[in-house]
């Protein structure tokens, strides 16, 4: 029997780069596209209805809560396997394949795109490689696991992703991902992947408050999930999965 796909893409103003996106997912790799339109002040949610995405409106900014919504809205005809992918068209959808490729044929519950090996030159800002580099080395200090990246683009299977009890509203989504699947004994595999400098200016590296930022939240969700692990939970919103 084949596993049923859906794709989750966190949109902020993404109006220019939202189309590249949503036209270079390849025929047949899932069956369901939702877009979360997390508050734009463009015309992102319509140029996805246009594109045949399904829109979900979640008007609270916060990376973590814009993935929130899409599992929510999943939720009652759930897929087999949950894909995120952001809407800057900095990933490269093509590389959706090779990214399920390891859970489609294996026993491998989550697979991360690693950008480091394969970043156009210029793609991954110093700051970036560096914040990179830090929260990766305290993961393997702290958790016991050596990814190489921290990379938004990545598949799990949705019981492995339900099982994870996600609740970060912000920037430390992708960092409570992959510390709870090390903790919690998901079988985690990373494959690289393709990334390009993005279309617009980046909410994050685009600003040194918002860099900041997103590296002291990302530090932060590694190191309270290995001494105050129940601190997390606390942090659940109303209505997150």
């Amino acid at each position: 029997m084949s596993l049923s796909v859906s794709i989750v893409i966190p949109a902020l103003n993404e109006e220019e780069a939202l189309p590249s996106v949503l036209s270079a997912i390849p025929d047949g790799v899932c069956q369901r596209i939702v877009v979360v339109d997390n508050g734009s002040n463009d015309a992102t949610g319509s140029v996805a209805l246009q594109a045949g995405a399904e829109v979900v409106s979640q008007p609270r900014h916060g990376y973590g809560r814009a993935c929130l919504a899409g599992m929510a809205h999943l939720k009652l005809r759930a897929p087999d396997i949950v894909v995120f992918l952001d809407a800057d068209y900095s990933d490269y959808p093509e590389d959706c394949g090779a990214l399920l490729q390891p859970i489609l044929t294996g026993d491998i519950d989550m697979v991360c795109g690693s950008r480091v090996e394969l970043a156009e030159v210029g793609a991954l800002a110093p700051q970036v490689r560096y914040g990179n580099a830090l929260a990766t080395f305290l993961i393997r200090l702290l958790h016991g696991f050596a990814y190489t990246d921290m990379g938004p683009f990545r598949a799990i299977r949705w019981e492995a992703l339900r099982q994870l009890e996600m609740c970060d509203p912000t920037y430390g989504w992708n960092a409570e991902m992959q510390v709870k699947a090390v903790r919690r004994g998901l079988k985690v595999a990373e494959v690289d992947v393709r990334y390009r400098r993005r279309i617009g200016r980046s909410k994050i590296s685009g600003s040194v408050k918002a860099t900041v930022l997103a590296g002291v939240l990302i530090i932060w969700t590694i190191i309270v999930l290995k001494v105050f692990p129940k601190q997390q939970e606390r942090r659940r919103e109303n209505g997150s999965i």
